[in-house]
């Protein structure tokens, strides 16, 4: 299926998108098959083997117990966090996992083995299953990658994905791999990005149901904001990292009464915190295009809703409009990201992360403010601009330094992005094609210490207690 706006932005658990919603969706579609196959009843044993960044920094992540939870059959878009702690705490408990919920297999975090310096070929983040009869012999077995963005890909069935990729791409209306090529279609057509981001969704749904689905997406991450402003204490982990976004609140609450537009910056902060805290806490959240920087587009959403001209005697209405071109348009651009580069951090640094959502924050609010479409190209360009060469070393493994003040550091890059390209006419010097090859190039010459993988940066130069 050809990348659109719902692959992009997903529901599912903290605190990493590649780290925890790909290996539990990797390890439900495991059980899933070995259920279909009607193996059920032969399954006597259990093998994971986990490899490179997802051994390596998977206890921070939480890749372990995710998995443990997909190998249960619990997919991360369904999956409540009440059920991953009382699913978690049996596991402890009992020491066995339900495997495919019917199967008790002895099984835990501990039986499984890590390969934190070994990478399969396809990805950093690999990981093999197999499950075996009372007699060892294999019943079943499979080889997953993560890819980033809680995407993830068969061993072996890269080649026909790729063909079904691009035998989807043929059905869409409008398809577009380029930057160059969506102006194009703009040009031709004489519409918006969100326009063509549109036309393209209603090959597989109606447009009631993509803005019904947009909407949900939003209230998703309103949802992960208020839950996490009520939310006290010390984030899980080690850390002792405290969570800033309750106090944060009740201090904007007594400071800015009447919502003075001075204090915009203090808020989209505030939301990217509070995002970024509850996913860092295995929350709700929405990957956007990943759980890491899955704060930045609801904290700039946030500001064109409350902040943008011509938003204050705005209907409901108005504001669902709103919400829903904003995100097709940073929808549009997370399709440039994923054809010709990547939003994994283990594969290309944070700047695949952070960056790639501070690009298309940039252009939802281009978009959202009147921009044409070069201004909107304009915006998401500034951004990635300046998040070229960001690395991916959070401390501990943990999604939390620097990730969670990062992503408000971001979100402002976002809106002054925007400001910038609005105030010019769509014409500059670096096209985002450009700048989209070169964070896809500078990954590649990225020291693998400094992706992911606990080895360089923060992660070693920062005592952990």
């Amino acid at each position: 299926m050809a990348v659109g706006v719902f692959e992009l932005f997903k529901i599912g658990v903290g605190p990493s998108s590649s780290h925890t919603v790909g290996p539990m969706l990797a390890a439900a579609v495991f059980a899933q098959e070995v259920r279909d196959a009607g193996l059920l009843p032969r399954v006597a044993g259990l093998g994971v083997d986990l490899y490179g960044s997802l051994a390596a920094t998977g206890r921070g992540h939480g890749t372990f117990t995710a998995v443990l939870l997909g190998l249960e059959g619990y997919y991360p878009d369904k999956i409540l966090p009440e059920e991953v702690e009382e699913r978690l705490a049996a596991i402890e408990e009992s020491g066995t996992v339900t495997f495919a919920g019917e199967v008790r297999l002895e099984y835990g975090v501990a039986d499984m083995i890590q390969h934190p310096l070994t990478v399969l070929p396809r990805h950093t983040n690999g990981m093999k299953f197999a499950v075996k009869d009372a007699d060892g012999e294999i019943l079943h077995e499979a080889t997953f990658f993560s890819v980033g963005g809680g995407f993830i890909v068969r061993e072996g069935e890269e080649q026909q994905a790729k063909q079904e990729l691009e035998e989807s791409k043929k059905e869409l209306p409008l398809p577009f791999r380029t930057a160059a090529e969506l102006l194009g279609r703009c040009h031709s057509k004489g519409l918006g990005i969100s326009d063509i981001m549109l036309i393209n969704e209603k090959a597989s749904r109606t447009e009631e149901e993509i803005r019904e689905g947009l909407l949900k997406i939003w209230a998703v991450m309103e949802a992960c904001v208020e839950k996490s402003i009520h939310r006290e204490g010390l984030l899980p982990g080690g850390l002792n990292v405290r969570r800033r976004a309750p106090d944060w609140h009740d201090r904007l609450l007594k400071e800015d009464k009447d919502r003075d537009p001075k204090y915009w910056q203090e808020w989209v902060n505030l939301v990217a915190l509070a995002v970024n805290e509850e996913n860092a806490s295995g929350g709700r959240v929405v990957t956007a295009p990943t759980n890491g920087a899955a704060g930045i587009i609801p904290a700039v959403l946030y500001y064109a809703l409350n902040y943008a001209p011509g938003m204050e005697n705005a209907t409901q209405q108005d504001k669902d409009d709103v919400v829903v071109r904003f995100l097709l348009a940073a929808g549009a651009v997370g399709v440039l990201y994923k054809e010709q580069a990547s939003i994994s951090g283990a594969e290309v640094g944070c700047q695949g992360e952070v960056g790639s959502a501070s690009s298309m924050a940039a252009a939802g609010l281009a978009e959202v403010m009147g921009g044409t479409p070069a201004q909107v190209e304009n915006a998401a360009e500034i951004a990635m601009e300046h998040n070229l060469g960001l690395t991916c070393d959070p401390i501990g493994g943990l999604v939390q330094v620097p990730c969670i003040e990062r992503n408000a550091i971001a979100a402002a890059k976002a809106i002054n992005a925007t400001k910038m390209a609005l105030w010019g006419d769509g014409t500059h010097r670096v096209s985002l094609d450009e700048v989209i090859i070169t964070m896809r190039e500078t990954g590649k010459d990225m020291s693998t210490k400094y992706k992911e993988t606990a080895l360089g940066g923060l992660a070693v130069n920062v005592v952990e207690c």
